[in-house]
């Protein structure tokens, strides 16, 4: 299950991609589909990241991390 991280909530657009990047912030690319756009930062909420958690954005638009089954591997 999945917890809420962020408190930022993020306005996405079609055609691009979000991740949240090495530095904590969240960025936005553009998809293969998408012919105009460029990579840029989105949010200005700078998320610490802890080792064994995946990081993603939920559907509502805000940043979530669950806990990664890796099956007794480190």
């Amino acid at each position: 299950m999945a917890e809420r991280i962020g408190a930022e909530k993020l306005a996405r657009e079609d055609g691009f991609l979000y991740y949240l990047g090495k530095d904590g912030y969240v960025w936005r690319t553009p998809m293969k589909t998408n012919p105009r756009g460029r990579k840029a930062k989105v949010g200005s909420e700078k998320v610490e990241r802890k080792e064994g958690f995946l990081y993603f954005i939920d559907k509502a638009g805000y940043v979530a991390r669950a806990k990664m089954n890796r099956k007794g591997r480190k």
